[in-house]
């Protein structure tokens, strides 16, 4: 409805108040962003690999696919734990393809997304650390 007003911020009864909200972890947005731009990665290099007809199509569908929603489910298990590990294992298996079917360019992207997901674990933890010590301080 055009008219209806909307929630009352403020104090006094019946009003809500805002609550700040607990900071993420740098580290798991940097992982699970690095993860999720992989699976668009694995979907753009089996439409190179269909296109250039170096691997029968259901075997480039089917790996793929295996790969791309394994990257898919290990961006939603960032934060829980063995999350961390499932993510870094997943790194390898780019560059690898690119390697066995001779594609030099997805072993360059592969392991551009191995130093990415280097940096974010490193910079997202160091970013966690100082956001924890500055909490503690005041």
């Amino acid at each position: 409805m055009a008219g209806a007003p909307g929630p009352r911020v403020g104090r006094g009864a019946g009003s809500l108040t805002a609550v700040p909200a607990r900071p993420r972890s740098a580290r798991r947005q940097f992982c699970v962003a690095v993860l999720s731009l992989e699976v668009f990665v694995v979907l753009f290099a089996a439409l190179v690999v269909f296109g250039l007809r170096l691997v029968d199509p259901v075997t480039v569908g089917v790996g793929a696919g295996a790969l791309g929603l394994s990257l898919a489910l290990a961006a939603g298990l960032q934060g829980r734990p063995g999350g961390l590990v499932v993510g870094s294992v997943l790194q390898v298996p780019l560059p690898v393809a690119g390697l066995l079917l001779a594609l030099p360019m997805l072993v360059v992207v592969g392991l551009l997304f191995v130093a990415l997901w280097v940096l974010g674990v490193r910079l997202g933890g160091r970013i966690d650390a100082e956001r924890a010590v500055r909490a503690a301080a005041g």
